[in-house]
C-alpha cells in the first residue's frame, strides 16, 4: 500500500491510498478496519470518501482542519507488573528508523513491504509519502494521525526517504530485552532489580507487560512448545485466561505482535512458597546465552552464579533455610538496611531460589538441595561486594534464627573465602555422616548378595624375587641351577674314551660350566670342500 500526495487545483490536497492486499491498519477498541481504498479526497471544505469497504461496521471520526486528516482512535491505560518488554515499534522512538530521527513533512517513510509489523502512533505526523506493508496495522492513540500539508515542512531540511527497522529478530528468550521489578510502582519509577541471566526472562509464574501506549513484535521460538508465565498485558489489557489469551493470539494484532514456534500460555498459578520458586527457565539455559556476549574480567576469582551465562566480578552469598523464610521479607531487609546506605549505591544485588547439584565427595552427583543465592555486583573487582557480602553474614549471625536462616556462607572474587561457622560444623558432620551411610550400606548389600567383591588376579610368587645369598661373591658357591648327569656327575656317565676330548673339554668359571663340543671344534672339524 502506497500513501502519497499530490497538489489538485491549488489548495486541494489529495491524500492517495493505492490498496496492493486486504491491509487492516487502523485499529480501535480492538476492532479493525480492514480497507480496500481507491483513493481518500481531502479539502479544506470537505472530505469525500469513496470506493471503501469495511469488514467490520464501526464509527470513525474524521475531523477535519486545514490541510489535517486525523484518525482516532482510543487506547487505555495498563498497569504495569513484573518483567517488562523494552522493545517497542512505535512511530514516535527514533530507534525504529534507519537514519535515526522520526520522519517529517520532507520525508518518504517506507515500511519493508514482506515484513509484518504493528505500529504504535502517539500524536500527529505530517507526511510526504508513505510505503506500507502488507501485511501490518497501525494502532492511534487518541488525537494521533497523519497530515499532509499544502507546501514544504519548513522545520524538516531538504526530505530523505526513512525505512522503518525490521523487529523480526527480537528474540523472548534475550535477558537484555527484559526489565525486571518488585512493584508496580518500582516498574515505572525505573527501579529496576538485578537478575541472574535465566531469570532475567520471565518465569513460570510472572507478570508479563507490554507497555500500555506502546506495540511491539517478539519471536517466542524456544526448543519447548509453550511458554508458561502468570499473565500477560497488552495494551493495557491484562490477560490472566488461557482461554482468552489464547483469542488474542490468533486476532489480526496477536500474530503480529507475537510470532515463532511456541506459544505463550497464561494461567499458570504463580508461586505459592513464601521461601520462593525455581525460575524454570534452567531448560532454555542454552538458547538464553546463546544471546548473550560475555566482557572479560579483572578480578582475581571470577564466580558463575547459578543461572547466569557469564562470570562475574562480585561476590555469592549461599543461604540455608528453614520453613520459616520468606524471600520477599528477606529481599526487603537486605534494601533497608544495606542497599539504601551511600557507601553501596553501586551495588546490584539479586536474590532468588536455585537448586544446587550436590555431589558425594565432590565428585559424585547424587541430587539436588534448594538454597538462596544472592548473587552482589558492584562493577569493579568485587571489593565493595566483598564488604557488603560480609556486613550480611554478619546479621545473619545475629538475627538469622529469627529470619528462619540456619547457615549462611559466601565467595568472593576478591580472593576473599569466608563462610559460618555453623556452615563448617554442619558441613563436617554431614559429610562424614554420608560417608558412613554410604559404608553401612555397601556392608549390608555384601552381606545379601546384592553386590559382590570382584576377584583379585592371583600375584606372582615371591620365589622368583628369591635369590641366593652365595650370589654377591663371585668366589662363593655357584648357583648351578638344576642337576645334569652329564656334567655335574661326570662318574655317571660311561667312561667312553675321547667323548670328552682332553681332560681340559669341561671347566668351572666364576660365570658358568663351559664344555668343548667336538662338532665344531676346530681341530676335528673340516669345513672345506
Amino acid at each position: 500500500m502506497i500513501l502519497s500526495r499530490s497538489v489538485i487545483a491549488g489548495n486541494v490536497n489529495l491524500l492517495q491510498v493505492t490498496c496492493l492486499n486486504r491491509l487492516t491498519w487502523f485499529r480501535a477498541h480492538q476492532l479493525y478496519w480492514s480497507a480496500v481504498c481507491t483513493q481518500v479526497l481531502v479539502t479544506r471544505l470537505k472530505t469525500k470518501v469513496s470506493s471503501c469497504s469495511s469488514s467490520l461496521s464501526q464509527i470513525f471520526k474524521m475531523l477535519k482542519t486545514p490541510d489535517v486528516l486525523l484518525l482516532f482512535c482510543l487506547v487505555g491505560t495498563a498497569d504495569a507488573l513484573y518483567k517488562q518488554w523494552i522493545p517497542d515499534t512505535n512511530y514516535e522512538n527514533k530507534t525504529n528508523w534507519d537514519k535515526g530521527e522520526v520522519p517529517c513533512g520532507n520525508d518518504i517513510v517506507e515500511f519493508l513491504a514482506q515484513r509484518k509489523v504493528s505500529v504504535f502512533v502517539e500524536t500527529t505526523h505530517a507526511v510526504q509519502e508513505m510505503r506500507l506493508p502488507v501485511h501490518g496495522e497501525f494502532i492511534l492513540n487518541s488525537g494521533a494521525g497523519f497530515y499532509v500539508m499544502s507546501g514544504q515542512d519548513e522545520a524538516c531540511g531538504p526530505g530523505v526517504t526513512t525505512q522503518f527497522k525490521d523487529s523480526e529478530s527480537l528474540q523472548w528468550f534475550n535477558p537484555a530485552l527484559w526489565q525486571a521489578a518488585a512493584t508496580q510502582d518500582d516498574l515505572q519509577d525505573g527501579n529496576f532489580l538485578f537478575s541472574v541471566h535465566e531469570e532475567s526472562v520471565p518465569c513460570k509464574y510472572d507478570d508479563v507487560v507490554f507497555k500500555a501506549r506502546s506495540s511491539f513484535r517478539v519471536d517466542t521460538s524456544s526448543s519447548q512448545s509453550s511458554i508458561y508465565v502468570k499473565s500477560v498485558s497488552v495494551l493495557g489489557k491484562t490477560f490472566d485466561s488461557k482461554s482468552e489469551f489464547s483469542e488474542y493470539l490468533s486476532s489480526h494484532s496477536g500474530r503480529l505482535q507475537f510470532h515463532g514456534s511456541s506459544a505463550v500460555t497464561v494461567g499458570d498459578p504463580g508461586c505459592g512458597d513464601p521461601s520462593g520458586c525455581d525460575c524454570g527457565n534452567s531448560v532454555n539455559h542454552q538458547q538464553i546465552c546463546g544471546t548473550v556476549t560475555c566482557t572479560s574480567l579483572s578480578c582475581k576469582k571470577p564466580l558463575l552464579p547459578v543461572g547466569h551465562c557469564c562470570n562475574v566480578c562480585g561476590a555469592i552469598v549461599t543461604i540455608y533455610y528453614t520453613d520459616g523464610f520468606n524471600l520477599k521479607t528477606y529481599r526487603e531487609r537486605i534494601q533497608h538496611l544495606f542497599l539504601s546506605l551511600s557507601k553501596y549505591k553501586s551495588i546490584q544485588l539479586g536474590m532468588s531460589k536455585v537448586f544446587k547439584t550436590q555431589r558425594l565427595m565432590g565428585i559424585i552427583p547424587f541430587g539436588t538441595s534448594p538454597e538462596i543465592q544472592v548473587v552482589i555486583l558492584d562493577g569493579d573487582k568485587g571489593t565493595k561486594s566483598a564488604a557488603l557480602a560480609k556486613d550480611i553474614l554478619k546479621d545473619i549471625r545475629s538475627h538469622g534464627s529469627n529470619l528462619g536462616i540456619t547457615e549462611a556462607e559466601f565467595q568472593a572474587s576478591s580472593g576473599g573465602n569466608t563462610e559460618s561457622s555453623a556452615g563448617m560444623v554442619v558441613g563436617v558432620v554431614f559429610g562424614v555422616l554420608i560417608m558412613i551411610t554410604f559404608i553401612v550400606l555397601v556392608v549390608v548389600l555384601m552381606r545379601k548378595g546384592v553386590v559382590k567383591m570382584p576377584s583379585l588376579p592371583s600375584l606372582p610368587s615371591l620365589s622368583i624375587f628369591k635369590r641366593n645369598s652365595d650370589d654377591g661373591d663371585l668366589n662363593g658357591t655357584l648357583d648351578h641351577g638344576f642337576d645334569n648327569p652329564m656334567f655335574d656327575k661326570p662318574n655317571m656317565l660311561p667312561d667312553i674314551p675321547g667323548l670328552y676330548g682332553t681332560e681340559n673339554s669341561i671347566s668351572l668359571t666364576p660365570t658358568g660350566v663351559h664344555f668343548v663340543n667336538p662338532v665344531y671344534d676346530e681341530n676335528e672339524t673340516d669345513f672345506t670342500a
